[in-house]
């Protein structure tokens, strides 16, 4: 089945669609309020300055306060970095060693799954041993 295609006038017709609104223009959808009522800001503000009063009561500094923010610290983040480099190591090198048995006595897919699973085994120890879940075993042990 051929269709012919649509002519400028039908497919102007087709595409008659409302004005979009959005809330950058301020309506937010609605057309009968496009501003608060005084009553309603006051109401806001009071509200506003009661969190206000709460938050400094808990102990928690308010969050437009314009003071240095909390940065994350630099430290956790190489952390992080040595913990999954540890783990992708891990599976690298026991992916490489069961790739070059497997190349070496011919038993295809056998050596990389093996070695693979251990990689991974090896690569979760390891990770273990450095966050200190797992204390590693010394040679007087």
């Amino acid at each position: 089945m051929v269709r012919a295609p649509l002519r400028a006038a039908e497919f102007s017709e087709v595409l008659v669609y409302p004005r979009v609104e959005s809330m950058a223009d301020g309506t937010h959808g609605d057309k009968d309020h496009r501003g608060q009522s005084p009553d309603d800001e006051a109401a806001l503000s009071a509200r506003l300055k009661r969190l206000g009063e709460r938050l400094t009561v808990t102990g928690r500094p308010s969050e437009d306060v314009s003071g240095p923010r909390q940065t994350t610290d630099p430290s956790q983040m190489a952390r992080g970095f040595r913990l999954s480099t540890e783990l992708v190591a891990g599976v690298l090198v026991g992916a490489m060693i069961g790739w070059l048995i497997d190349r070496w006595l011919g038993i295809s897919p056998w050596g990389m799954m093996v070695f693979l699973l251990l990689g991974f085994a090896a690569g979760i120890l390891n990770v273990m041993r450095a966050a200190g879940i797992v204390r590693e075993k010394k040679l007087n042990d």
